[in-house]
């Protein structure tokens, strides 16, 4: 098999079967090339030659160069990922990934914003300005629905069902979801709205929610310069970003008891291993717990 005819062919697998976007598609095919690479320039073996040694054999190199440890396992993960198609398609009779194991990462904790640093952040801005109602209505949305930033540019007035507290959510893969939509967000979405209909809009946006000043949606770079403006603004020193609200939002709700299963539905989450990561955030009411309930904590 030739590899070019199966880097392609993957590629393609990635985009109409995986749905995966285009900045996943680029990253998977920049690593699976890099391995390419090394293969045809350390033993130029056909694919289905390639031994687990040689998969060893590279991650070496990469952890000799100083590579971080979550970009091998990334690097790790997209290896899998394609041997695991060749095989599935039954272009490979073994996997010689099959006994690879994935280098083992810190997960990084996110940080979050007290509920006063989102209300401070919140009544920040100016809402008799041009953009005010527009601007507190994404940051209510951000924080009450836990949309990525990527996801809230991306709504449609189509996705919006108000009467029954909902808003509907294309996430990564194009996957839909229905995440509640709180009192307040609603009534703050109501009055940019209502704003909205004296903005001068493009025709071919006329669907997305929220706009720029040509009527255009707005990007995910002007969204994050808003958030930076209002933080600013509310005398917060944390480094805030779209996705601080998100992780607030999943923080919160695991904070107050809300089950796991259902944060991770409203995220938008494949896997609970990646939601598990908010049962760790806030120990402070852990120890609380223990004061209030254990035995020793009663003593």
């Amino acid at each position: 098999m030739d590899w070019n005819e199966q880097l392609l062919e993957y590629k393609s697998y990635l985009l109409l079967e995986k749905k995966l976007s285009a900045n996943s598609i680029e990253a998977y095919m920049r690593d699976i090339e890099q391995f390419c690479r090394f293969i045809r320039q350390d033993s130029n073996k056909k694919i289905q030659q390639v031994t687990h040694d040689d998969i060893e054999h590279f991650i070496a190199g990469l952890y000799d160069r100083g590579t971080s440890g979550t970009t091998r396992a990334r690097t790790v993960s997209g290896i899998k990922s394609f041997f695991n198609y060749l095989y599935v398609y039954d272009k490979i009779e073994q996997l010689p990934t099959e006994l690879v194991e994935t280098p083992k990462i810190r997960r990084k904790i996110p940080d979050v914003l007290t509920a006063d640093e989102i209300d401070r952040i919140l009544y920040s801005i100016d809402l008799s300005q041009p953009f005010g109602h527009r601007n507190r209505a994404m940051l209510e949305i951000l924080y009450g629905c836990g949309l990525r930033a990527s996801e809230l540019v991306a709504l449609q007035l189509g996705d919006l069902f108000f009467d029954d507290g909902y808003i509907r959510v294309t996430g990564k893969g194009d996957k839909q979801r229905l995440v509640p939509i709180h009192r307040q967000a609603i009534e703050q979405v109501g009055f940019y709205l209502q704003q909205r209909k004296t903005m001068a809009i493009d025709r071919k946006n006329a669907e997305f929610v929220f706009l720029n000043n040509r009527g255009k949606p707005l990007s995910r770079v002007m969204l994050f310069l808003i958030i930076k403006e209002a933080v600013a603004a509310a005398g917060i020193e944390k480094n805030v970003s779209p996705h601080t609200f998100r992780h607030s939002f999943a923080t919160h709700l695991v904070k107050g008891g809300a089950d796991i299963r259902l944060v991770q539905e409203m995220l938008g989450h494949e896997s609970i291993l990646t939601t598990e990561i908010y049962t760790h955030l806030d120990t402070g009411h852990k120890h609380e717990a223990v004061e209030r309930y254990h035995l020793l904590g009663k003593r």
